[in-house]
């Protein structure tokens, strides 16, 4: 696990020389050995300081420097008023409209980021990533302690290593397997609608709908990544699901937990500071790693007994480990695959059910557009395979494409670079000087940010209509403006990232997406509880989640009627 000194590896170490890398582990040792990490001013003032030296250190080229929204906070910038904020996609699209499409932000203890929301900086920027821009120490850090050494804390060669082991568990092939998985997870909600429907004694009733889609996405993972039935639609209790919901319903965090932690972006050790959602996330991290554990276990001891069936092998991690078995190139430490593991529990699951969650959503807030959905695959005819779910119901593939634009489960990431580098811009960009530029200058060290959430719905790129859920836009010839199409990334939309880095689950969300839409569109009517005013809002947990207004914890009830036709 890595402390502070591993946290500037990255950046620190390679810019500042070896005198002042010394001095800062000095401080970092003074400060790790006192009772009282934060508070003083003096440490504050320090910690200043120093940053102010490592920018004062660097070599002869330089990051430009950019217009951006001034520094609301003194010590943190405008980083507080980003986390606080209710829609950081509208507040980075203002920036951009008022600074341009690259722009600077400044952020906790004095430090810097740019913003990228130009299309063809975002092309050169991707085309380098896990390279030239790489996860922070301080990001890494909190993976690895919370996830292991998977595939999203790897960097490099190894990055590259641990995603070709898992490739072929990802393949169409492997997934045109799973496809049943889905359907039948889907059926069993279904049939418990069915059964509560009748029950009720009514033609419709409230289901919190949120709720029942992490029960589908987490035994569907755990049949398809591991071969194991959680039984959650059985009423089994799911421990990942209860601590996931508790970190989303857990109380506002104060303002000293959003201090400990920005500046943990700084300073990785104040992640070690007992917070309320620190200790929320520590213990995700153990229910994690039991299960995985014991999973592993199983599958160890039935591979060594020569007992596995056909499923298990077939299972992704089963499939891991047999490229473990079959190539040394590909060969994963047992900790790897403990930690791809956890990543397919928290990640894979997380993602996928907020954004199926949010296509319910708006389809009870567009019932014209459900209609439209419900007509295509009743007039389909039978339950769509694998293949068709592709690319025979195109008003299908515009919903769930549409959804996943205007809801990315990741509203942002940020990275560092560790290589002087020149991004080249579609449009001139004014710096601060008020000189017009084609290119920017980026020094290692500086870091740069994507507010993937603002670009899938900024006016500028998207037309008028961006923020309004339309998924004829999907289907006309013109219905994608020219300036999203320069967005390089899978259907223009960054919700699953791009380049090198670009989810390597897509294929199995998007097919697990489109068959839980299909199976409970086809069968029940969708509508807001509380009618056509009800207000949806976010809650933070490991992800931002919906929330209707007004509701505890995570907690999205819709009215569900059977469809009769």
């Amino acid at each position: 696990m890595y402390y502070l000194t591993a946290s500037f590896s990255v950046v620190s170490h390679t810019i500042m020389g070896p005198d002042l890398y010394s001095v800062l582990l000095t401080v970092h040792s003074s400060l790790a050995r006192s009772t009282v990490l934060i508070g003083a001013a003096s440490v504050i003032a320090t910690i200043w300081a120093l940053r102010g030296a490592l920018r004062v250190a660097r070599r002869t080229f330089r990051t430009t420097r950019l217009r951006g929204p001034p520094r609301t906070d003194l010590v943190f910038g405008v980083s507080k008023q980003i986390i606080e904020s209710t829609d950081t996609a509208a507040l980075y699209e203002a920036w951009a409209g008022k600074y341009g499409a690259v722009y600077e932000v400044p952020t906790t203890l004095g430090g810097r980021k740019i913003m990228i929301s130009d299309t063809r900086a975002l092309t050169h920027y991707f085309s380098k990533e896990t390279w030239s821009y790489v996860l922070t120490s301080e990001t890494r850090l909190i993976i690895r302690r919370t996830l292991g050494p998977g595939i999203l804390w790897a960097q490099g060669e190894d990055y590259k290593r641990q995603r070709k082991s898992l490739t072929p568990a990802f393949s169409q092939a492997a997934i045109r397997k799973f496809t049943p998985i889905f359907y039948n997870s889907t059926h069993k909600a279904k049939v418990a609608w069915d059964a509560m429907i009748d029950a009720s004694g009514s033609d419709s009733i409230v289901i919190k709908v949120q709720s029942w889609i992490n029960h589908i996405s987490l035994d569907s993972i755990g049949l398809a990544c591991f071969s194991h039935d959680f039984g959650s639609l059985d009423g089994k209790p799911a421990s990942v699901t209860a601590v996931l919901d508790m970190i989303a319903s857990s109380p506002k965090p104060s303002a000293v937990d959003i201090g400990f932690f920005l500046l943990s972006e700084v300073f990785s050790f104040f992640t070690y500071l007992p917070a309320t959602r620190t200790k929320l996330f520590h213990e995700l991290q153990q229910t994690m790693e039991d299960i995985s554990k014991e999973l592993l276990a199983r599958i160890k001891k039935e591979k060594e007994e020569g007992v596995l069936d056909e499923n298990e092998e077939r299972s992704i991690i089963g499939m891991l480990m047999k490229a473990n078995g079959s190539n040394s190139d590909l060969q994963s430490s047992p900790e790897e695959v403990l930690a791809q593991m956890k990543i397919l529990l928290a990640a894979g699951y997380e993602t996928t059910a907020i954004a199926i969650t949010w296509a319910l959503l708006e389809l009870a807030r567009n019932p014209d557009i459900q209609h439209k959905l419900r007509q295509e695959l009743l007039a389909f005819g039978e339950e769509p395979t694998y293949n068709q779910l592709q690319s025979s119901l195109p008003y299908l593939d515009a919903v769930v494409h549409e959804a996943l634009r205007l809801h990315p489960p990741v509203a942002d990431f940020i990275r560092v670079a560790v290589e002087n580098d020149i991004i080249p811009v579609s449009e001139s960009v004014i710096t601060k000087s008020g000189e017009a530029v084609n290119s920017i200058s980026v020094a290692r060290g500086t870091l740069v940010g994507i507010p993937i959430s603002s670009i899938n719905t900024s006016v500028s790129i998207w037309g008028s209509d961006a923020k309004v859920f339309r998924p004829e836009r999907w289907l006309t010839e013109d219905g994608i403006p020219k300036k999203a199409q320069d967005i390089q990334a899978y259907r223009h939309l960054l919700t699953f990232s791009d380049g090198p880095r670009t989810c390597i689950g897509k294929g199995f969300a998007l097919t697990e997406f489109k068959v839980v839409i299909s199976v409970l569109v086809r069968s029940f009517v969708f509508e807001l509880r509380d009618g056509p005013d009800t207000r949806v809002e976010l809650v933070i947990g490991m992800l931002p989640r919906p929330r209707i207004v007004g509701e505890q914890g995570v907690d999205v009830p819709l009215r569900v009627r059977r469809y009769e036709g």
